[in-house]
Order: structure tokens, then sequence, then C-alpha cells
């Protein structure tokens, strides 16, 4: 499985790189710290594969959480369940992206 370091994707945004992001976590929690994209949470991404298969479907997908463990899971299904492999998972998830930010 792929993963993706956060100073590589702050690097990718701050360039305008093209990519989809997904926030698996809680709204409440997305709410409480929102780096960007689309929050489906990992609960409800089997019903919700629609919002992610779009024309950009081919663009990479960065899955994030709090610490890595629900975005990678959340990986394994979308390969397994919808043959999506060009996903990528935040390592270590947001408490290492504030890490990184140093917050």
């Amino acid at each position: 499985m792929n993963e993706i370091l956060p100073a590589e994707l702050m690097a990718r945004i701050r360039s305008g790189e093209k990519f989809r992001l997904i926030d698996v976590r809680e709204p409440h929690e997305h709410d409480e710290y929102d780096i960007g994209g689309l929050n489906i949470p990992i609960t409800e991404l089997p019903f919700r594969i629609d919002e992610i298969r779009t024309p950009d479907e081919h663009d990479p997908l960065v899955l994030y959480c709090q610490s890595g463990n629900r975005s990678i899971l959340a990986q394994k299904l979308l390969a397994s369940q919808f043959g999506m492999d060009n996903t990528f998972n935040l390592q270590g998830g947001i408490n290492a992206w504030k890490e990184e930010a140093g917050e």
C-alpha cells in the first residue's frame, strides 16, 4: 500500500498538484481540524463510493484520519472491493501532520 509523508503532502498542496483528498474521520473530528478534502467517514465509505468515482477518479487519492489506522483500512477496502489502487495513506495521519506543521 502506498503512503505519503505529511511534508510531501504539504508540498503537493502548495504546488497545486492534482489529487483528491478524503478524510475518513467522523464529522466532529473533521470539524475540529480540517486540512481539506471531502469528509467521508470510513463507516460510510462503501455507501458513498459514487462520490469518489468521478471523472477525476484517475487522479491520486490521498486518504487520512487521526493516526493513519482508519485510512489504511479505507485504502485496503477501496482496493479490494472497488479496484481502486491509486491511493495513498497519510502516514501518521493528522497527528503527524500537526507535528510537521509545528502545532
